[in-house]
C-alpha cells in the first residue's frame, strides 16, 4: 500500500525518462498518482509497454495509480522542413500550402486539409506556441494561403499551429484519434483527455463512442481555445474532469487572462463536483537542471491554493533529465502548502433541485461534521464512486477513505482531492461493515485509538443505492 502523500495529486505524463520500470516504481513512491500518456508522441506498441509497466507496478505492490490517456485532438501542425530549419525575416511573404513537401522558406505545408477554405484575410497565425506570428493575405480557398510574416524566427519540422482568429472545420476526433481511442478503451483506461475542446458536443460524442463500446473510462476536457471558454459551463455539465491546459490556452488568448481563467474553471469544476488538473510548464525549468525557478514554486503553490485537484507535469518527467527529482519537488511544495496555509472547507452551495440533493446534503453534512469534530478521516463506501468525487469537492481537512467492490474504480479515484481507495467486498449488516472497514483503516495505520471518524453508507448495504446514512465513530 502507498503511504498516502497529499490531498492535492500529482499527474505526469510519460515518455523515453520515466518508462523504465525502476524509474517509475521510484516516481509511484514518491508521490505520483496519475500517469499521463501523450497520445501525440510516440507509437501504440510504445504506449503498450508503458500501460503493461504501470499495470504490473500496481499489481505487484497493491497502488492505485490511474492511467490519464490524452488524445491529441485537432491539433494543427507543420510537415517537415529542410535540414536546419527554416528562417522566416519580418515582413517577408510565403505560402502555407496543403500540397505535402519539404517546407522552406517559400513554401510551408500544414497538416490541415481545410485551411484555405477556413481561413480569411488578416487572421493572426501562430507557430510554435506563439513564438513566431504570420498574418494571412489571401487565399486560393483550395490549397494554398499567402502569409506575411510578423514575427519571424527560426522554424523547424512539426511545430504546432494556433488560429486563435478562425472558427476551425477540423472534427474534434480525428481520424488518428479514433484509432487510439479503440486502443485505449481495449485497454481499459481510466481516464481520456480530450484535447481542443470547443463545445459540449465534443465530450457527448466521445462519451457515447466509449458507451457503445461497454466501457467505463471517464472524459476530461482539455480546455484551451477561446470557444472552449465561451462555453465552459455546457463543458463541465457533461465531461467527468476538466484540464485547464494552459500552454496552448495562453496563445490562442491574451495569456494575461489565464491566471484569473485558471480560478474561475477550479471554481465552477468544485461547484459541479469535478475533477480539475493544472497544466503546462509547471517545473519547466527542470527538463534540464534540478532545481526549479522561483517562480515555478509559486506556480505550483498558487495552482493547490485555487483548489485543484491535482497539478500535471509534461516534459519534466517525459524527457527531462530528473524526473524522479521533479516529483519530490511538486510533493514537497504540495505538502508545504497543505501543512500550513490550505484553505480547507470551502463554502459550497448545494443544489436543492438536483436529483441527488438528499445525498449532496449527506456528503455536506459528514464534512461539516468532520470539522466541527476535528475528525482524521471521513469514510465511505460506494459501487459508482458519486459519493467520493462529492466528498472531495468540499476539500474537507480530514482524508477521505473509499471502500468499494468495484476494482475499476480505484484508480479512477487516484485523480480526486483527497481520497483513498480500497478494495472491499463483504457487505453485511451496517455495523458490521462500518466495524470492518474501520479496523481495516486502523491496520493500515490510518487511524489510530481514540481518532474519531465519519462513516457514511447507503442503507440497507446490499442494495448499494444512494448514500443515506452517517456515523460519528470513535476508534476504539
Amino acid at each position: 500500500m502507498k503511504p498516502f502523500h497529499s490531498r492535492t495529486k500529482i499527474v505526469a505524463t510519460l515518455g523515453p525518462a520515466s518508462a523504465k520500470p525502476d524509474v517509475l516504481y521510484s516516481m509511484f513512491n514518491a508521490g505520483l498518482d496519475v500517469c499521463r500518456l501523450n497520445f501525440s508522441h510516440g507509437s501504440q506498441a510504445d504506449h503498450q509497454e508503458v500501460l503493461d509497466t504501470i499495470r504490473n507496478i500496481n499489481q505487484k505492490y497493491n497502488y492505485n495509480v490511474g492511467i490519464l490517456a490524452d488524445l491529441q485532438g485537432p491539433k494543427i501542425r507543420i510537415g517537415i522542413v529542410k535540414d536546419g530549419g527554416i528562417n522566416l525575416v519580418n515582413g517577408a511573404r510565403t505560402i502555407i500550402t496543403t500540397q505535402e513537401c519539404i517546407g522552406n522558406e517559400e513554401r510551408i505545408y500544414i497538416t490541415y486539409d481545410t485551411f484555405p477554405k477556413d481561413v480569411k484575410a488578416g487572421e493572426i497565425i501562430l507557430l510554435d506556441d506563439g513564438k513566431l506570428q504570420m498574418r494571412v493575405i489571401e487565399t486560393n480557398l483550395k490549397d494554398e494561403v499567402v502569409c506575411e510574416i510578423v514575427h519571424g524566427g527560426i522554424l523547424t519540422s512539426r511545430k504546432g499551429v494556433n488560429l486563435p482568429n478562425t472558427k476551425v472545420s477540423i472534427p474534434s476526433l480525428t481520424v488518428e484519434d479514433r484509432k487510439n481511442l479503440e486502443f485505449v478503451l481495449e485497454n481499459d483506461v481510466e481516464w481520456i483527455g480530450l484535447s481542443f475542446v470547443r463545445n459540449a458536443e465534443d465530450i457527448t460524442e466521445l462519451k457515447d463512442i466509449i458507451k457503445q463500446r461497454g466501457k467505463t473510462a471517464r472524459v476530461i476536457a482539455k480546455i484551451e481555445k477561446p470557444e472552449a471558454i465561451a462555453n465552459i459551463d455546457e463543458i463541465i455539465a457533461v465531461s467527468d474532469g476538466i484540464m485547464v491546459a494552459r500552454g496552448d490556452l495562453g496563445v490562442e488568448m491574451p495569456m494575461e487572462e489565464v491566471p484569473l481563467l485558471q480560478k474561475m474553471i477550479v471554481q465552477k469544476c468544485r461547484a459541479a463536483s469535478k475533477p480539475v488538473i493544472i497544466a503546462t510548464q509547471m517545473l519547466e525549468s527542470m527538463i534540464t537542471t534540478p532545481r526549479p525557478t522561483r517562480a515555478e514554486v509559486n506556480d505550483v503553490a498558487n495552482s493547490v491554493l485555487d483548489g485543484a485537484d491535482a497539478v500535471m507535469l509534461s516534459g519534466e518527467t517525459s524527457v527531462g533529465e530528473f524526473p524522479l527529482i521533479v516529483i519530490e519537488t511538486m510533493q514537497k511544495i504540495i505538502q508545504n502548502i497543505e501543512t500550513n496555509n490550505y484553505p480547507f472547507h470551502p463554502e459550497k452551495f448545494l443544489k436543492s433541485k438536483s436529483e441527488s440533493f438528499l445525498s449532496d446534503a449527506i456528503c455536506d453534512t459528514a464534512c461539516f461534521l468532520s470539522k466541527q469534530t476535528n475528525a482524521v478521516g471521513i469514510v465511505s463506501m460506494t459501487v459508482s464512486g458519486y459519493t467520493a468525487f462529492e466528498i472531495s469537492s468540499h476539500r474537507p481537512k480530514a482524508l477521505t477513505y473509499i471502500f468499494t467492490s468495484n476494482k475499476s474504480l480505484l484508480n479512477t479515484l487516484s485523480l480526486l482531492w483527497g481520497v483513498q481507495g480500497f478494495y472491499y467486498d463483504k457487505f453485511e449488516s451496517t455495523d458490521e461493515t462500518i466495524q470492518d472497514v474501520n479496523n481495516l483503516l486502523k491496520e493500515h495505520k490510518m487511524v489510530k485509538k481514540g481518532d474519531v471518524i465519519i462513516n457514511t453508507a447507503a442503507i440497507p448495504m446490499e442494495q448499494k443505492g444512494k448514500t443515506n446514512m452517517l456515523k460519528i465513530t470513535v476508534i476504539d
